[in-house]
């Protein structure tokens, strides 16, 4: 996995630990399958099926993004240092508001889709995560924001293709795990709650990283320098 794919998946992990989706999930686990959480350590199976279907609908939404963003890179090609460092400004700001040095409007605004009835079987779920991929909270946006950005600076559709891949397994991972193992992530969920704050610091401090390697136009030259660290035998693997 190169650096940019690991921090994408790392992004999409920070993005589910984030403090206003973290304590979402229960409810969509719940929602999404119908059943009560006594109903759903029982039948893991049917709440792993619908899971598949949600994470698959936002992973649509993430993965056709960062097709969007790359197209974009790829159209403006010789503006791709300026689209790093401009992109890279609008990152630090993600990464500022994450740490509440601001708050502006159109950052704080939700953009929930309140979902009031529950969906029609597995295509109902898909649809429910197509509408959480294309309506995500601000807690997701100035994360998911950076990796669009670093997709579309990449200058390249398959690599922005994969970045975005990367950031939704992110997401998807521990969320299929919660789904079918919902008494144990109450549990886990207990002994984390104190620590949702610094979640979204370290995030915050990780976006303001990333803007400024993209600002100095550092980060491929980090990219390359850690490859080239990378042993021959585990290169010819990847």
């Amino acid at each position: 996995m190169t650096p940019s794919f690991a921090l994408a998946f790392l992004a999409g992990l920070l993005s589910f630990l984030s403090p206003c989706t973290l304590p979402l999930i229960p409810s969509y686990v719940g929602f999404l399958t119908g059943l009560s959480g006594e109903e759903l350590q029982v039948r893991r199976a049917f709440s792993l099926r619908h899971a598949l279907a949600f994470v698959a609908g936002f992973s649509a939404i993430f993965i056709g993004l960062g097709v969007s963003a790359s197209v974009l890179g790829v159209l403006l090609l010789r503006w791709q240092v300026w689209i790093g460092r401009v992109g890279g400004i609008v990152v630090i700001i993600f990464g500022l508001y994450l740490l509440r040095v601001f708050q502006p409007a159109w950052l704080t605004r939700d953009l929930r889709v309140q979902l009031a009835n529950k969906p029609l079987g597995y295509v109902g779920s898909a649809f429910v995560g197509l509408t959480f991929g294309a309506a995500w909270t601000p807690c997701i946006g100035p994360i998911l924001g950076a990796i669009l950005t670093l997709a579309a600076a990449q200058g390249s559709v398959g690599r922005g293709a994969g970045l975005l891949t990367a950031y939704a397994l992110g997401l998807a991972v521990p969320f299929l795990v919660a789904a079918v193992a919902l008494d144990r992530f109450f549990v886990w969920f207990q002994r984390f709650r104190p620590y949702l704050a610094w979640v979204e610091r370290t995030a915050g401090i990780l976006l303001i990283i990333l803007g400024l390697l993209l600002v100095t136009d550092r980060f491929t030259l980090i990219a390359s320098w850690l490859q080239g660290l990378t042993p021959d035998a585990l290169k010819s693997r990847l």
